[in-house]
């Protein structure tokens, strides 16, 4: 899964998640929503999704060559355990975002360098702490 993974890293730029207009997310994310859940941010691959709201994260996989089949999976804020980041640099030019999670899953989102991963952190941190 480019740009969300377990572990696994996309190096390419063009996979990593970059942020779009919350306008531009596929249309059925907002079945997902709850009374009262509002959506803060989006970020998008070439085809994937992740957007984070002021309950969790919930990200869309699409698969398969058609992207018909699409995986969606939430997390919730309130099963953060803990959270790492690690900025972007000169010559690493994207930054990453590492969740574990109560259960003891872990994910990897890698965004592209313009992305403000710094208020990503502080918006989490604001809904875990």
């Amino acid at each position: 899964m480019p740009g969300i993974s377990s572990g696994i890293r996309g190096d390419a730029n063009l996979l990593n998640l970059r942020e779009i207009p919350v306008a531009n997310i596929r249309p059925e994310l907002t079945m997902f929503l709850i009374p009262g859940e509002n959506i803060t941010q989006a970020f998008q691959t070439i085809r994937d999704q992740v957007v984070f709201t002021n309950k969790r994260l919930i990200v869309a996989n699409v698969q398969g060559i058609t992207g018909k089949k699409v995986s969606y999976t939430s997390y919730p804020y309130s099963k953060i355990q803990y959270f790492s980041v690690e900025t972007a640099g000169l010559l690493d030019i994207d930054s990453e975002l590492l969740l574990a999670f109560s259960n003891g899953a872990h994910l990897q989102l890698d965004f592209t360098s313009n992305v403000d991963i710094k208020r990503i952190c502080a918006n989490i941190s604001h809904m875990v702490l």
